[in-house]
């Protein structure tokens, strides 16, 4: 595949992914992490993406910022702000080779979870919500896509919809920010800063309107290609 193609599939991506992150409160990572990786190599891409997922979460957040849970939220950030560095540090010597495969292989079993509807009361306790931080900084780390840990935690912990996409935005945002600080800041272009900001615009005013039914199905399909074409690529 030419150069060319993948940096396009990148950009699409992107927009897809912020698209969805507007719209539901996550997918930003989860959709544009295995094309980025694909395009730029396992650490380039996964730190391009998570600059890029802080982009994509601050104008969503201004829109939701009333319905933000700051303790709800912050179980969730300490143990991923401790377990992010730690990691990062672990992981410093790998073959970028095996994080893209070990990348390519989360995405996949965290789609096939979520799309199993997996339903659980122990996933929605405190104690969950410290595994699931410490899980999905592990995976932030070595793919760019820390969201499905965490997507877990918040269908099972009662939230209302308007308050599952303020929490998740806001936890992403922050968690973003401190993996892309951790792993260096990798400046997006110019190309890649427009499509989010159509992706992003064109989800907000799509939030009220699509179906969460329909944005989860589509997210799901977009990252399991992803996480597959990941896959293939690292072996």
């Amino acid at each position: 595949m030419s150069e060319e193609v993948l940096l396009g599939l990148a950009l699409l991506g992107i927009l897809v992914g912020a698209l969805a992150q507007a719209a539901t409160g996550m997918g930003f990572s989860l959709v544009a992490a295995p094309f980025m990786v694909t395009a730029l190599g396992p650490r380039e891409g996964v730190a391009a993406t998570v600059l890029l997922a802080v982009f994509a979460s601050t104008v969503p957040l201004v829109r939701d910022r009333r319905e933000v849970q700051p303790g709800a939220v912050t179980r969730m950030l300490l143990p991923t702000l401790v377990c992010t560095p730690l990691i990062a540090w672990a992981v410093r010597d790998v073959e970028t080779r095996w994080l893209a495969l070990a990348g390519g292989v989360g995405v996949v079993i965290a789609v096939a979870l979520i799309a199993s509807g997996l339903r659980s009361r122990w996933l929605g306790t405190p104690q969950a919500a410290v595994l699931t931080g410490a899980t999905s900084a592990a995976l932030n780390v070595v793919g760019g896509v820390g969201g499905p840990p965490i997507g877990l935690y918040a269908a099972n912990a009662g939230w209302e919809p308007q308050v599952m996409r303020a929490n998740l935005t806001a936890f992403f945002l922050v968690q973003n920010l401190v993996t892309a600080l951790v792993l260096g800041v990798h400046l997006p272009g110019v190309p890649q800063l427009a499509v989010l900001g159509v992706g992003t615009a064109a989800g907000m005013l799509l939030a009220s309107r699509l179906t969460p039914s329909r944005v989860r199905t589509g997210i799901l399909a977009l990252s399991l290609l992803g996480g597959l074409g990941l896959v293939g690529g690292a072996l």
